[in-house]
């Protein structure tokens, strides 16, 4: 055999038998003739960069969630009217005190609006019960006690002492004046004359009025009532006339209880008072205000009612101004003291008292909800004043 013709050691490769890594070779030689070079080395170091950080996030998975404060589940319930969302506690919350280590923690989401209540338009009429003071009524439905006597005339007759059980009063929405309209009446004169605007009369939902209404002829039938919203009036000033122990004139005034004096006596007051009850709790009646010329003292059925000061008894019995049993004490020095509601009277017309003697027991008679001392004390030169002012 032709040693020429022997084919040479190591065989050159086929071909279809070319290394791997030649067959690279020649692309990348391909691709750098080409000029893809540059571009093709930026793509494959984005691609490096996201391949390593997908590999780091699959191995930090666990520690990541373990980090998480919680994780939130939907519990859907096919009876709640809106979704709730529980959020279950994460491995740093305790487990449930039976140890259970799935207890969760609810919280509820509620997309339901639920809008304040909306201030009311209407008049509603209250009872009066046991107990009830016109100063309690106000603070109940958040109203100044003057709103009750400006919307309960004919029942009250601005007198907090007229309240008794089982009336009814009208209640206002708002401040202001109820008025029961008369015929001939004009809007712009009531404005007028319970000072206000006009605007604030018509523009009252409860009023029912056409904004364009005729001031002059607004439509409204005799005998309705509307509401004045911020309207007041003046008090019709009614108060226990001083009663001289000289003096006879005023004393057919109040009832079966006035005295026929004149008494001529030498008991003098002092000028200092002292409490006319054991107690001084005043607090749960009406307090002294332009509308209540005296304080309500609280006291058990029964109590002793002592004189504030030394003088004569001017009006002892039944008062036909809503005070039941009632004794009025002439100081002869200007003053008298007014105790009212007494169960019990100890001292008759002309009788001569001194102060701190007893002069009747505590009660609740007359218009009176409860047992309380109506106490009032009335000078010659100052007028009414508060007793608080001038008792120890």
């Amino acid at each position: 055999m032709n040693s020429s013709n022997k084919p040479s050691w190591p065989f050159p490769p086929r071909k279809d038998e070319e290394p791997e890594t030649s067959r690279l070779s020649s692309i990348w030689e391909s691709i750098t003739h080409s000029g893809l070079r540059a571009p093709a080395m930026r793509y494959a170091g984005h691609f490096l960069i996201l391949l390593i950080v997908a590999v780091g996030a699959w191995l930090a998975r666990s520690s990541i969630l373990e980090l998480l404060p919680a994780q939130i589940e939907i519990n859907p319930s096919p009876e709640a009217r809106t979704p709730t969302y529980s959020i279950r506690a994460a491995a740093a919350l305790p487990a449930s005190s039976d140890g259970n280590p799935n207890a969760f923690i609810s919280r509820s989401i509620n997309y339901i609006t639920y809008l304040p209540d909306q201030p009311r338009s209407e008049v509603v009429v209250y009872t009066v019960t046991t107990g009830d003071t016109l100063f309690g009524i106000a603070q109940k439905f958040n109203l100044m006690p003057e709103t009750l006597f400006w919307s309960n005339q004919n029942t009250l007759q601005d007198n907090p002492d007229l309240l008794m059980p089982g009336m009814e009063l009208f209640i206002l929405p708002v401040d202001g004046v109820y008025y029961q309209w008369q015929e001939g009446n004009r809007l712009d004169v009531i404005a007028e004359r319970f000072k206000v605007e006009l605007v604030e009369i018509i523009s009252w939902p409860g009023n029912n009025l056409d904004s364009n209404a005729d001031p002059k002829n607004p439509g409204i039938s005799a005998g309705t009532w509307i509401v004045i919203p911020g309207g007041s009036r003046e008090f019709v000033q009614w108060q226990v006339p001083i009663l001289r122990r000289t003096d006879s004139m005023k004393w057919s005034w109040g009832g079966s209880g006035a005295c026929q004096g004149p008494y001529l006596s030498s008991a003098q007051g002092s000028g200092y008072f002292v409490w006319p009850t054991d107690g001084r709790d005043t607090s749960r009646g009406n307090p002294y205000a332009d509308w209540h010329h005296a304080i309500d003292i609280h006291l058990s059925m029964g109590d002793n009612i002592y004189a504030s000061d030394s003088g004569v008894v001017v009006f002892s019995g039944w008062s036909t101004w809503g005070y039941g049993n009632l004794i009025v004490i002439d100081h002869g020095n200007g003053w008298q003291t007014v105790y009212a509601h007494l169960s019990v009277i100890y001292s008759g017309c002309g009788y001569d008292v001194m102060r701190g003697q007893v002069i009747g027991l505590g009660g609740s008679t007359g218009n009176s909800t409860g047992p309380h001392l109506h106490f009032e004390m009335q000078s010659e030169t100052l007028g009414y004043v508060n007793p608080l002012n001038y008792l120890p």
